[in-house]
């Protein structure tokens, strides 16, 4: 007996299934098969498969075939989807404990951004908890980099150019840094830089292979501003209809999912930056002025976003400085 949780009255008809039946979760997730995050949660549906021993199947949907990205948490809220994967940011508006980890320069490492999410974890999983969810596991994107069309070692060198916003956080960063923020979709970068619409960027360099970036700028410099991070979280109404075994085989996988996917990350970077320089762009840190500029529009923007968390940030703050 299959059971396919889609309605709320789904969930009322796992409490009498038969002990042998099947259970079986479609999972909605917005990035497609070829991306690092989707083959890990294909591995972490493997893993759980293989400990139930077939008792929980869960089958991905990727590419926002399910439902859309902006969907996705609704839905899995609502009992239409058990499971689902998010970009954590996007939630920002509802709370802003879930923009923590895209404030630009609080944590610009993979071992910074390791820490940041010790110090949120508990408060990013109560948020959800509010709403009925349960996290699972978050893993980030390659950090935020900047791509321009010359070399830039000084601060001033930066005033007036057209920069590609796309959220609040890069437009305001943006005038922090004296650029002049222009809003450009991303199916338009290169467009926008052939044009003279923009002149510089911020975006993983991910985004940047896959947009051939060294076609319309040619200098990247490795900042890693933040760190995005996408997260799993299961309906726990869903959750907890599951046997004690099932809810220990979906936790031990998503331990394992959220190591292995860290790794994956670091391993995409590194991979992602190399084909930049295969493109014939100039890899390059910043330097002594530009990083301390950088820091000084990270603490401001720190502290507006500490106006916006209140208590719950600045024990977040306190709690990752500490460490």
């Amino acid at each position: 007996m299959t059971i396919r949780f889609t309605t709320a009255a789904a969930f009322l008809a796992l409490a009498s299934a038969p002990a042998l039946a099947q259970t079986a979760w479609d999972m909605p997730t917005p990035y497609g098969d070829s991306v690092f995050h989707t083959q890990n949660i294909t591995a972490f549906a493997d893993d759980v498969r293989a400990a139930t021993d077939g008792s929980l199947e869960i089958t991905v949907h990727s590419a926002g075939s399910l439902f859309a990205h902006g969907q996705i948490k609704d839905s899995v809220r609502r009992g239409l989807a058990p499971i689902g994967e998010i970009l954590m940011s996007q939630l920002v508006n509802e709370n802003p404990v879930f923009g923590v980890d895209s404030i630009p320069f609080l944590a610009a490492s993979y071992d910074e951004a390791r820490a940041l999410w010790d110090a949120s974890r508990d408060e990013v999983a109560t948020a959800l908890a509010g709403q009925g969810l349960t996290l699972l596991f978050s893993v980030p994107w390659p950090g935020q980099s900047l791509f321009l069309r010359e070399e830039v070692t000084e601060p001033a060198q930066l005033q007036g150019i057209s920069f590609r916003a796309y959220n609040n956080a890069t437009e305001r960063m943006a005038q922090l840094l004296g650029m002049v923020p222009t809003q450009v979709e991303a199916g338009d970068i290169p467009t926008a830089f052939s044009t003279g619409r923009i002149a510089a960027m911020i975006t993983s360099p991910s985004t940047g292979v896959s947009s051939q970036a060294w076609d319309y700028t040619s200098h990247y410099i490795d900042t890693q501003a933040w760190l995005p991070k996408n997260m799993v979280f299961v309906n726990t109404r869903a959750f907890e209809t599951l046997s004690e075994a099932e809810q220990a085989a979906v936790l031990a996988a998503a331990e394992a999912a959220e190591a292995r996917g860290w790794e994956m990350s670091a391993a995409e970077t590194a991979e992602r930056i190399a084909g930049l320089e295969e493109g014939g762009m100039v890899v390059m840190q910043p330097s002594e002025a530009l990083s301390a500029k950088l820091a000084e529009v990270g603490e401001i923007m720190i502290g507006e976003w500490l106006e916006q968390a209140g208590d719950v940030g600045a024990v977040i703050v306190a709690r990752y400085r500490d460490e």
